[in-house]
């Protein structure tokens, strides 16, 4: 999405930025993703219709129903993910799994609703906290980030008290 020099302060344009990109140049009714998280681990709401709800959002081509969409702002394919973002991840997935009583480590079945990785209507078994990769064929999140995954489900379901 971005690269990782931004400050925190320039977060806010930077997400109105990604913002028209998803509206004006991707024909999109809103931002794709229901949340996004920076560097400092600040937390934002993405996607109108409110961060208690289950919002569709345009995240993951085939895999929007029954799922939440989080961007980590910034590239992490050789640079590693600050310890903030991390833990915001963590905090934020314990708390948005725990309203749908959903363990942070544990796997679940979505339908494809059709993408470049998986055929529409194929069954596929995803764990609960996954990266954009799992549902699409693509880098995201980086490798970097993509293998702090695992800490990031021990810590949401600490969290939780699981």
């Amino acid at each position: 999405m971005t690269g990782n020099s931004y400050t925190c302060a320039q977060v806010p344009s930077v997400l109105r930025s990604i913002y028209r990109y998803h509206v004006q140049s991707m024909g999109w009714r809103d931002y794709g993703y229901n949340f996004t998280i920076d560097k400092c681990g600040n937390i934002y709401e993405g996607r109108a219709g409110g961060v208690t709800k289950a919002v569709l959002g345009a995240h993951t081509l085939g895999f929007n129903q029954n799922s939440m969409g989080v961007a980590v702002l910034g590239t992490y394919t050789t640079k590693k993910p600050s310890a903030k973002a991390v833990r915001a991840i963590a905090k934020l997935t314990a708390w948005k799994l725990g309203l749908f009583n959903r363990n942070p480590r544990g796997t679940t079945h979505l339908v494809s609703g059709g993408g470049n990785k998986y055929k529409k209507g194929v069954n596929v078994k995803l764990r609960v906290i996954s990266g954009h990769r799992d549902g699409f064929a693509t880098e995201c999140p980086g490798q970097r980030l993509y293998s702090k995954l695992s800490s990031v489900r021990s810590t949401a379901a600490r969290l939780q008290g699981r």
